[in-house]
């Protein structure tokens, strides 16, 4: 079956002439705030395209007071006119992407003729979160906190050989034949190791061949879809789910994500390559959060931690789950950049930072007493640092809404410039509070959006 647009022959390779694109990537341990970054700079791009992970990734958007959470379906979609791709590298779980794209609809957003999804991407089905929960709770088994629906099972599938693709999922014979042996053989793990009832394939398959019908509109060659439009001119934002710290190559492993989170998984996960991607975008909070387990070097043990907690209202967008926090971590963001090729950082929650009288920042790493200029590959090496913490001085006074950076505090101002001259990236956008609007972006930033965008 032939699912791509139109019949124009495409010329493999075929370059483009400017590379109107940009990665939005998560530089720390994801819940930046991309989401609310994607939707500002989606204004200015023709295209928005998902490129990794699964729906164990929300994103909110504020707009006008309204709050849209989104789990699948790219932010772009938020803005009339902006088309919305699930790219190949995404696993999509058809239930939670229909029940997602129905409560868009009823909020009034176009999904069915502005959303597209990768004849490519995974499949996640129920056996797969089957398998996840029973391991993340079996006794004895390392808890790496993941959200249970699915997500690693199916990349483990994918990379096995032997997962579902949406195409095949169209396919009605296959899809029925499919279930029936991964039920056979899920069904006998599951049991054997865990306990756990067993899978109905009928139910399964009448449930999923349903779904599929509902699947199949938005569902084409993306990859085509994308590469016509850069090479027509048009600009393509890549929105990355999670964070760099959770790269299942870069990130503090085995605690990480089953997908490449950073910036190289745009050209993966889409099908678009590397040449055709213009700049890199790091989102970073002004201090650090992370979910779920692992290691934490600048975690707060003490009351300030539930301060940032508090006042950035830090719960998960999917599951509810609590943040744990963090103050600054600069060899973390330096290590980000380095992986991604950070070209601009975007920083937000500066606000929640404002009562703070001083604000320590980690500056460098220590590890057995001596100084540790890299990230260290383990993790008993990484649970072994120890930061060296810089006092920057707060200011006191309220950020919130500011729109111009020469409008900050100047102490708000210096602890932005430290964090770029430290983290060898340029400061572009600072987010001032939840909503759409409340954001500053520096001139030099909007010119080089401009240039790429063409907006």
């Amino acid at each position: 079956m032939c699912v791509a647009e139109g019949n124009q022959r495409e010329k493999a390779g075929d370059p483009v002439t400017q590379a109107k694109s940009a990665v939005v990537v998560g530089a720390q341990w994801g819940d930046e705030g991309k989401g609310k970054i994607v939707d500002v700079l989606s204004e200015r791009f023709s295209v928005v395209a998902r490129y990794a992970g699964g729906h164990n990734a929300g994103h909110t958007v504020i707009i006008d007071g309204q709050k849209f959470i989104l789990q699948l379906v790219p932010c772009g979609v938020l803005r009339p006119g902006c088309r919305g791709v699930i790219g190949n590298g995404v696993v999509l779980d058809p239930m939670a992407f229909l029940k997602e794209t129905g409560r868009l609809r009823e909020l009034g957003i176009d999904v069915d003729s502005r959303l597209f999804v990768s004849n490519r991407a995974q499949v996640i089905l129920p056996y797969h979160r089957m398998i996840e929960l029973a391991a993340e709770s079996a006794p004895g088994r390392q808890k790496i906190g993941t959200t249970s629906r699915g997500i690693g099972p199916a990349y483990e599938d994918k990379m096995a050989r032997n997962g579902l693709r949406v195409v095949d999922l169209l396919n009605k014979d296959l899809l029925k034949t499919h279930i029936e042996n991964a039920c056979r053989e899920k069904n006998a793990i599951a049991h054997a190791l865990f306990g756990t009832e067993p899978l109905d394939p009928a139910q399964m398959y009448d449930e999923y061949a349903a779904a599929a019908e509902k699947v199949r509109p938005f569902v084409t060659d993306t990859a085509l879809l994308l590469n016509r439009a850069l090479r027509e001119g048009q600009s393509v934002m890549f929105e990355g789910a999670q964070g760099t710290m959770l790269d299942i190559d870069h990130g503090t492993y085995p605690f990480v994500t089953s997908s490449s989170a950073s910036a190289g998984g745009a050209s993966i996960g889409t099908g678009v390559g590397p040449t055709n991607i213009g700049t890199v975008i790091g989102v970073t909070k002004a201090y650090v959060t992370r979910v779920g387990e692992g290691p934490f070097p600048t975690e707060i043990d003490d009351a300030a931690g539930e301060v940032l907690r508090t006042r950035g209202q830090e719960f998960g967008a999917v599951t509810g789950r609590p943040r744990r926090c963090g103050w600054l971590d600069l060899p973390l963001l330096r290590y980000s950049n380095q992986i991604n090729g950070t070209e601009w950082l975007v920083v937000t929650k500066l606000d929640v930072l404002d009562e703070m009288e001083w604000i320590p920042v980690c500056t460098a790493y220590e590890v057995d007493g001596k100084p540790c200029e890299t990230m260290p590959a383990d993790i008993r090496g990484i649970e072994a640092i120890r930061p060296v913490y810089t006092r920057l001085k707060g200011w006191k006074t309220s950020t919130e809404g500011v729109r111009r950076f020469e409008d900050l505090p100047q102490a708000a101002q210096d602890y932005l410039r430290f964090m770029e001259r430290e983290s060898g990236a340029k400061i572009g956008i600072v987010s001032t509070g939840p909503d759409r609007d409340q954001t500053l972006e520096l001139p030099e930033f909007r010119e080089a959006m401009g240039r790429i965008a063409g907006k």
